[in-house]
């Protein structure tokens, strides 16, 4: 299939009814990726760029697709091709299209199918957020004067940008070309923006020193749930610093299972008969 390639932890082929299928980014995946080939596993994982792998640890029967599943033929290329015995969608919550993609081809082929749902993110006390459901409701915002830096993907920034009346922007990206591409195209200066490869410092660490360095006064970031969605709300409390919150598609109806269900769920691998 055009736009996909693999990299493989050795050259042996595993057995199919050994195989999980994680689709993820490098937030929940690679934790989900190393429990389960501690239970004995062999683990594809679907990443969008070669940088995404740097997250992951090193392991013979970890194996990479790197590529969009831009098409469903992607999806049924790579369920015929490995027959997994699991599927599991750990996909960001704003990643609406891939995970409605991976539920149809599933379902249609009766391939098992697991969803990751992150745990709810209860701002604490000192937290000051400002919730949105749509970026169009920046211009609605009184921002003029404000510093702002974009936390919300380098795929987001151009509509953004178009929404905002902050008077300067800033961004934080993933380190990889695309990104880098997407950031200048969308009119962000080359001095606003900070390439960060996921996992390379402590937690926070390089989000508390670009708020310092670049004088923030707002961000707008996501409800994604999880450790990035942590960050920002400790932030925010330690430096007083005002969040504007995209709310998530699935907030008022929550899906999928915690980490630790979805885990006992898949078990151990077993042969198929």
């Amino acid at each position: 299939m055009q736009g996909l390639e693999f990299h493989q932890g050795d050259s042996s082929t595993s057995d199919p009814a050994e195989t999980i299928w994680l689709v993820s980014g490098t937030g929940d995946g690679p934790p989900l990726a190393q429990a389960l080939l501690k239970r004995g596993w062999s683990v594809l994982v679907s990443v969008v760029s070669e940088a995404a792998i740097r997250a992951y640890p090193s392991h013979p029967n970890l194996r990479f697709e790197v590529g969009q599943l831009e098409r469903d033929e992607a999806v049924d290329h790579l369920l015929r091709s490995h027959r997994p015995q699991w599927v599991l969608d750990a996909t960001h919550p704003f990643a609406q299209v891939i995970s409605s993609r991976l539920q149809r081809r599933c379902r249609a082929q009766h391939q098992p199918l697991l969803q990751l749902q992150r745990e709810a993110q209860l701002p604490a006390l000192g937290t000051r957020i400002h919730w949105i459901g749509d970026l169009k409701e920046l211009q609605d915002m009184q921002l003029a004067g404000e510093r702002l830096l974009l936390a919300i993907g380098s795929r987001h920034l151009a509509r953004a940008l178009r929404h905002s009346t902050a008077s300067q922007h800033f961004a934080r990206i993933l380190d990889n070309p695309e990104s880098l591409r997407l950031a200048l195209a969308a009119g962000l200066e080359p001095e606003h923006l900070a390439c960060v490869r996921p996992g390379a410092l402590p937690e926070g660490a390089i989000e508390r020193a670009l708020c310092r360095r670049w004088q923030i006064s707002r961000v707008l970031c996501r409800q994604s749930g999880g450790i990035t969605q942590q960050i920002w709300q400790s932030l925010s409390q330690e430096l007083g610093l005002p969040l504007i919150q995209i709310r998530s598609p699935s907030a008022n109806e929550p899906t999928g299972l915690s980490r630790e269900a979805m885990l006992r769920q898949v078990g151990a691998p077993h042969p198929r008969p």
